[in-house]
């Protein structure tokens, strides 16, 4: 019995796991909103083994090759170790036939000598070079510390990105706007949109009561059912271009001019705006520098072990 040594596959399975990792159910379809869809970093954990399983039990077998459950684990803890492990049974099952698959070609290369052609010996050291690199990539990452003192130092410098803003609007939509006709709702041109906006900003800035006028007169139902307000304090980069500029532009309290986005023209007033604490902040000072100091890590790396190249080959 030929046990299988989990490094000489891994590079494959990498590639292969990231596609069976990454398969998301199909998620219903948002109904039109101003907010940009939110970025999402979570990561999936990988499910516990089955204790009722050895680790010397064999659980995958290919021809002449064994794969215990001990070395499999092995495969998820890597993959984990980059995010991108199987989490559920079906998952795992299928991680396994495809590496099954990966096995048998090989298998089957073997025997036709594949592994002893010119070149392949050399792509193939460079394919566990290539695994290598990922894993230090990965592990830097995990490690990276950052201090104190550097992150008060990035968010005293960068305080206007931590702002939040509350804010109400009242939407105009025109032709083309993402926002559907209400029933029997005349069809606005964005002529005609932008005048009615600008009718409405001058019974507001005479005294008009802003929610009483968002529910009458605004073609964002949900917003406008709440006098025009759009939630919690927002920050800096969630709504659309030009709303989130001018949220976060306006004096607090001064109705805007329209402002037109593929929604149509907002009439905003911005209630509240301040910048989040340094301890809110936190996780998106740390978010915003780790890149920068895996790169500082990753160039000292490259330092110390630096690439030449042969100008007479490679040209200059």
């Amino acid at each position: 019995m030929k046990l299988f040594k989990t490094s000489k596959y891994l590079c494959l399975v990498f590639a292969s796991a990231l596609a069976v990792a990454q398969q998301q159910p199909a998620k219903p379809a948002a109904a039109p909103s101003l907010a940009k869809p939110a970025d999402t970093d979570a990561k999936p954990a990988a499910t516990p083994p089955a204790v009722s399983v050895p680790p010397e039990a064999v659980v995958v077998t290919v021809g002449t090759e064994k794969l215990t459950r001990a070395q499999f684990d092995q495969i998820l803890a890597a993959l984990a170790e980059n995010g991108r492990a199987p989490t559920t049974p079906a998952q795992k099952r299928q991680l396994a036939t495809q590496l099954g698959e990966i096995m048998g070609m090989a298998q089957a290369a073997r025997k036709q000598k594949l592994d002893q052609a010119p070149g392949i010996q050399q792509m193939m050291a460079i394919s566990t070079d290539q695994v290598l690199a990922n894993v230090l990539s990965t592990r830097m990452a995990n490690d990276l510390k950052i201090d104190d003192a550097a992150l008060h130092t990035y968010y005293d410098a960068h305080l206007a990105d931590f702002e939040q803003a509350k804010a109400v609007h009242i939407l105009i939509r025109f032709k083309g706007s993402r926002v559907p006709l209400k029933p029997d709702q005349k069809d606005l041109t964005e002529e005609e949109a932008l005048a009615k906006a600008q009718d409405i900003r001058k019974r507001l800035v005479a005294g008009g009561d802003f929610a009483a006028i968002a529910k009458a007169e605004s073609d964002d139902a949900a917003s406008g059912a709440t006098g025009g307000s759009l939630g919690p304090a927002s920050p800096r980069g969630k709504f659309v271009g030009p709303f989130d500029q001018a949220v976060f532009s306006l004096p607090v309290g001064q109705i805007s001019e329209p402002v037109k986005t593929p929604f149509g023209y907002h009439i905003i007033k911005v209630e509240e705006r301040k910048a989040k604490s340094f301890e809110e902040a936190r996780p998106e000072v740390e978010k915003k520098l780790k890149p920068e100091l895996m790169r500082e890590a990753m160039d000292k790396v490259k330092k110390e072990t630096p690439v030449t190249l042969d100008e007479g080959y490679f040209g200059k």
